[in-house]
């Protein structure tokens, strides 16, 4: 099997988390699609107070809850994306929201104005009808493709994405 990755990035409110769901919908029974969606300011809450799941976090241990369709872990520990990706095995296509130091081809989206801070990480950029790219001064080597146009940023990802290493043992898990 072949572990693809490509990943996404973008000022807050830009529509990054938008388009991943609609790739992964888009590709749902054609390619099996992991998401790691990066949390910079650790605020994300998982858990409800006093649940089951929440009261054995806060003791400070490794939790996995396992149901019939669907299985949550809860860590105390930071994982890198290649322990991140193990655990999500098997997959065709990795999407990663967030986390610039990965050599990942990278999709910056923006909506409104570019943020020029992103062009130095990026290959392409998405954008919608509130940018005018022929206004915007961008290097020659960024692809721009159209924000509303999920089919296009696909066919992007299928020739840009990049195969993964060392996770060529990972279908087993």
């Amino acid at each position: 099997m072949e572990h693809r990755a490509v990943a996404f990035t973008g000022p807050s409110n830009s529509g990054k988390t938008t388009i991943i769901e609609k790739i992964s919908k888009r590709l749902n029974g054609k390619k099996r699609v992991a998401i790691i969606k990066n949390d910079p300011k650790d605020k994300a809450v998982f858990d409800k107070e006093g649940k089951d799941s929440d009261r054995f976090y806060k003791t400070g241990a490794e939790v996995a809850v396992v149901s019939p369709t669907r299985t949550t872990i809860f860590s105390h520990r930071s994982r890198d994306m290649e322990e991140v990706a193990r655990l999500l095995s098997p997959f065709d296509l990795l999407l990663v929201e967030g986390l610039k130091n990965l050599p990942l081809p990278r999709i910056a989206v923006f909506r409104g104005a570019i943020d020029t801070e992103y062009l130095s990480v990026v290959e392409a950029i998405a954008i919608d009808d509130t940018i005018d790219p022929e206004e915007a001064d961008l290097p020659d080597n960024i692809d721009i493709l159209d924000l509303n146009d999920t089919d296009a940023i696909i066919e992007w990802i299928d020739d840009n994405s990049v195969k993964l290493k060392g996770l060529d043992n990972a279908d087993h898990i």
